[in-house]
Order: structure tokens, then sequence, then C-alpha cells
């Protein structure tokens, strides 16, 4: 008893001089209840581990708390108390005048800081609307925010302000309501372009000399023909040949020449759609089989057949933050190359050359940016022919066969992203859905392959209603 008349005369004195730099709760007065309204309680919050001071008109002789384990309550004066949230949970408290007649009823609540869960938000998230709710021990986020990466900013406040339980790590006591403002999908415009240039050139000297006396042999012959590099073709050749005679000699001479030149354009220009935080694949281009050696449950080694892709391939992950697209692009270009092919136990493993990148740009609606800079270039140059006699200068040049390949290959990626909303039912249109097939007379007849009903209607303007100038 004692105890507790030096405790209450010691928060009277704290309430009456406050300390430097804090702010004392207001006080909340509780009305004296009649004996017959008593089945309606009065409803009183209170944040756990925070206090407060409640009034009464009339004179206290009593008061009785249901479960001191949440609320404890000391009286300060002969009208005036202290509660304090001790734990998270729901009681009542009972006020009894000095003659033992009930004055009034109170259902106590202690839950959450929310209070201090709106200071904190406030502070760090002012742009942001959120409300703040208590659930018993839990707290309630609702409202928008500019990006899901604030979403998660906004939980990692809130749980600040309550007790997580560590052995139930999955039922977090911070309830997520929150919503994200403006368009969360994104569609990417990616357009891959690849530009392969080749030249090829050769030129072969075949010279043959063969004597006309039995006994006499040739000197010649294919001992220094050039076989021409992969994949230049060798029916392309322009050939020319002559012969003279001499006594008992006959010189003949064949001339190989090849020049080619060629040009492949590669062009992909697929759409991808995915979600904030989601990731979105693209594939253009196929499969091959390889095989691949095993060994069964009883040891004994089988060969099974694993796929692998190849073509143009594109993956990207989107994150948005307020008006910025944060974007994780990861394109890759590959073919099949039998120059690097392999032979396994009688199979034959093509390789594949692959380009491919990985980066991460910021930017916004509608912008755009390059990748580029891929470039292979390979040389190969060979000269072929008699060793010595080919280095002779002039007439070294019919004794030896020069050629030379040169490929380039340059890739260039340029992406665009853009915010996007789905579409009403019915306002998309498919290139099927205006085709009309051709009847027999248009076919046989004809020729048509399609219907020349065929096709979208024609547009009739962005505007409809009145037109001409306008004057004001």
């Amino acid at each position: 008893m004692v105890r507790k008349l030096l405790f209450a005369l010691a928060v009277a004195a704290s309430l009456a001089h406050p300390m430097p730099g804090f702010t004392a709760q207001p006080s909340q007065s509780v009305t004296v209840t009649p004996q017959p309204s008593l089945q309606a309680p009065q409803a009183l919050t209170i944040a756990l581990n925070k206090s407060q001071v409640l009034r009464v008109s009339q004179t206290v002789g009593r008061i009785a708390v249901g479960n001191a384990a949440i609320v404890d309550a000391v009286a300060l004066t002969d009208r005036s108390f202290y509660l304090l949230g001790k734990a998270v949970g729901t009681t009542n408290l009972s006020v009894y005048g000095q003659n033992s007649q009930l004055l009034a009823v109170l259902d106590v609540t202690v839950g959450a800081d929310v209070d201090g869960v709106k200071a904190a938000l406030h502070q760090m998230m002012p742009d942001d609307r959120i409300e703040v709710r208590a659930i018993n021990d839990s707290i309630a986020l609702s409202g928008t925010v500019g990006s899901p990466a604030k979403v998660t900013q906004a939980m990692e406040i809130a749980r600040k302000f309550v007790t997580e339980d560590d052995k139930d790590k999955d039922k977090s006591k911070v309830l997520n309501n929150l919503g994200v403002r403006g368009a969360q999908q994104v569609m990417l415009q990616v357009k891959v372009a690849e530009m392969q240039r080749n030249v090829s050139k050769a030129f072969n000297f075949h010279p043959f000399i063969s004597a006309g006396k039995p006994g006499a042999g040739n000197i010649g012959g294919n001992g220094f023909k050039l076989a021409p590099l992969d994949p230049v073709d060798t029916s392309n050749f322009a050939t020319i040949a002559g012969s003279a005679v001499a006594g008992n000699f006959t010189f003949q001479l064949l001339i190989d020449a090849l020049e080619s030149k060629g040009a492949v354009k590669i062009l992909a220009e697929p759409n991808l759609v995915a979600m904030s935080g989601d990731t979105a694949s693209f594939l253009a281009g196929g499969e091959f089989p390889v095989p691949v050696a095993q060994n069964t449950a009883s040891g004994v080694p089988t060969v099974t057949v694993e796929f692998k892709p190849f073509g143009i391939s594109l993956a990207f992950t989107p994150t948005v933050i307020d008006d910025l697209i944060n974007l994780v692009v990861a394109p890759e270009v590959s073919q099949i190359d039998k120059t690097n092919s392999v032979t396994f136990t009688g199979f034959t493993i093509p390789g594949i050359a692959t380009r491919r990148a990985r980066t991460t740009v910021e930017l916004r609606d509608g912008q755009s940016f390059a990748i580029a800079g891929l470039i292979s270039s390979d040389f190969d140059d060979t000269v072929r022919g008699i060793p010595g006699i080919m280095d002779v200068p002039v007439l070294g040049a019919l004794f030896r066969s020069p050629s030379y390949q040169n490929n380039e290959t340059e890739l260039v990626i340029i992406i665009t992203p853009h915010l996007v909303q789905p579409a009403p039912a019915g306002t998309l249109k498919a290139p099927t859905d205006s085709f009309v097939p051709p009847s027999d007379a248009q076919i046989f007849l004809l020729g048509n392959t399609e219907n020349p009903d065929s096709g979208l209607p024609p547009s009739n303007g962005g505007l409809t209603g009145r037109y001409g100038h306008i004057i004001r």
C-alpha cells in the first residue's frame, strides 16, 4: 500500500511538472453512468507499454481491474487514476464511488502502438497515404503507395512496433492491405538485328608436264591443289585450262578462281509483358537433340536424348518504382555451328555459336536503350604450294595457291519498355478476324488465295461530329 501511494505521488508530480522534451498525453474524462445503463460499457484503447490518465467527475472510492496482467491501474487523486498497458489483450475496469456505488464500467483494449507507427511512416514515407489500425497485437496497413518496394518498406517499419514470434515467423503480425498506384504491367518491345557479311577469294594453279617417251613420268597433278575452305562450293569456281606441246613434252595449265560475297540479315521483334517483380522469357528458334550417355539402375550403359535450345531468346525482370522502370535484361542469340561439331559413339553433335548479354538499366516509359558492340570477325588466310619454288618472284605464282575467307557478324539489340493496362474486351483484333476464304471461282479462275473483301474496314478518323475551324 505504501509503495502504491509513493508511486501515485510520483506520477502526480510528473504530470504537474512535465519533463523537458516530452508532451503529456491528454487526459480522458469518464462520465458517471447511471445504474440502468451499465449494459453498454464505454470503450478505451491504450497502446502497449503506454499510459493514460483518466479523470472522473465524482469522487472515486475504489477501482477494480478484471485482469491486472493486461492493465495496471493506480489512483492519483480522489477523481483521477493512472492506467498502464502491460500486455496485449482486452479486460474491463470498474469504477466505484465512496459509498461503493458503481460509477462507470470501461472495456479496455491494449493493442499495438498505432500512433507510433503512423508517425514513423509519415516521417519515412511522406508522399504515400497509409492508414494504420490495431487488431489486438497486430497492425493492419491499408492505402496506396508508389511502388512494390515501398510496400516492403512500410511492412518493415511496422514490424518494428510489434513483437514477432520467432518460433512461427510465417505468421506475421503486420497485415498488408496496401495497393500500388499506377500501372504495374510492363510491355517490352525488343528489336534484335544481326548482320552477317562474308567474303571468300581463291586463286589456284594446277600445272602438268607429261613426256611422250616410254618410261617418262608426269610432273604436277593434284600434289599442290588447294582444297577450298568450307563453306566455299567448288562448283562455283571459274576454270581456265590450256595446253602446249614442245617435242615429246606436253605442258598443261588449269586455273581455278573464285570470289564470293554475301550478306545475311536476321531480325526478330518480340513483345513481352510481365508484372512488376516477375520474369518473362521468350525464345524464337528451336531445339536440337543431343545424345547423353547414362547408366541404368542395373549399371547397364544406355544413351538418352536431351534437347538443347537455340535461336533468339530474351528474359527480363521489370521493377516499377514510381515513374521509373528498372530492368534486368538478358538477351541471347545462338545458332548451330557445324564447324565445331564433335563425334561421340557414332553420333555427330553440332556446336552452338552464342552471343549473350546481361545488363541492368533504369529508364522511363517509352525511352529506349541499345546493346551494341557485339561484333565477331573471323579471318582465314592460307597459301599452299611447292616449298622453295612458290617463293620465287613472278614465276613462283605458278606454283602456289592463295585463298582467304573473311566473316563478320554484328549484333544490335534495341529495347523499349512501356507501362500498359489491359484493354477492354472486344477492342483487340487479330489478323485472322477479317479473313474471308475465296470461292472456287476465285481460286481456279482468278488465282486468288483470299477473298478481296478480306481486310479490316477503313478507319473513319479519330474524331466524329462537326468539323472545320473553330474561332473563339
